[in-house]
């Protein structure tokens, strides 16, 4: 794996990925807006999925489940410019400023700004300063991710709900939320923190409803879905087995063959 990041602040850096694929599954704990230089990025929720170009600029927001594919494309490295808008750096831009009062929580979905030229221009500004040989001057990043966040409040009228909203995760409805996040490959103490709870009373709670252990539920709803992609899309194991939430090819592979008795590449 060539994997490089050329950091201006905690908070601003460029990534360059050079081999054939990169993914991860993660929740950020930070908004980040990405700007993309070169490669490509498939990036896949519980109900919807996206795919990045050269050229896209995008938001994610924070406490945001999803698995994220990067590859290389084109012969160019996958690049990107990314910038994290931090909770603390948030509360002190809205300190002073008045938003409406939240009604319905905005929908936790990626927001795209297209080739945004406003947007491309702040970021595109960052470039030289990734080959400076001194520090970056933390007043001057400080104005560039304030100039990020008032650009994102022009061209997004709504986007206040999403950057001004500093609550928590809250106790919800455990059924509901594993049923449509089960196949992201998360710790249990990650799926703990976002339905609200302690990984002790995530646990608790799981075996009250499901009356399994999570792990093993877990296993069997992520081998249906990939039956289900198998036999019915017609898609390949080795096109599945991350979309389901396994962290490799034999460990999806083994874990189907033990649940249904054959290999998954049996299946077509």
């Amino acid at each position: 794996m060539d994997f490089h990041i050329k950091y201006i602040t905690p908070d601003i850096k460029l990534s360059t990925y050079d081999d054939k694929l990169f993914k991860t599954e993660t929740v950020f704990e930070f908004h980040m807006l990405v700007w993309f230089i070169s490669g490509e990025t498939k990036i896949i929720q519980a109900d919807k999925s996206y795919i990045f170009k050269a050229g896209d600029i995008f938001l994610i927001p924070r406490n945001h489940l999803a698995t994220i594919i990067n590859y290389p494309k084109d012969g160019l490295p996958h690049k990107a410019v990314v910038m994290h808008l931090t909770k603390e750096r948030l509360k002190e831009f809205y300190s002073n400023i008045e938003t409406p009062e939240k009604n319905i929580r905005d929908e936790i979905k990626i927001h795209s700004f297209e080739k945004h030229p406003l947007l491309e221009s702040c970021l595109a500004s960052l470039i030289p300063y990734f080959d400076l040989k001194d520090s970056f001057p933390e007043n001057i990043a400080a104005l560039k991710i304030t100039e990020a966040i008032s650009i994102l409040r022009e061209i997004n009228k709504n986007i206040d709900s999403v950057l001004a909203d500093f609550d928590e995760p809250g106790k919800i409805d455990i059924v509901s939320f594993m049923e449509k996040n089960y196949m992201f490959n998360m710790s249990l103490e990650r799926f703990g923190y976002l339905t609200g709870r302690s990984l002790s009373t995530f646990n608790r709670d799981f075996r009250k409803i499901f009356q399994t252990t999570p792990q093993r539920w877990l296993t069997q709803k992520r081998l249906e879905l990939a039956f289900y992609h198998l036999t019915e899309k017609n898609k390949k194991p080795s096109d599945v087995f991350m979309e389901v939430g396994f962290e490799d090819l034999s460990h999806f592979s083994y874990a189907f063959k033990k649940q249904y008795g054959f290999a998954p590449s049996l299946v077509r």
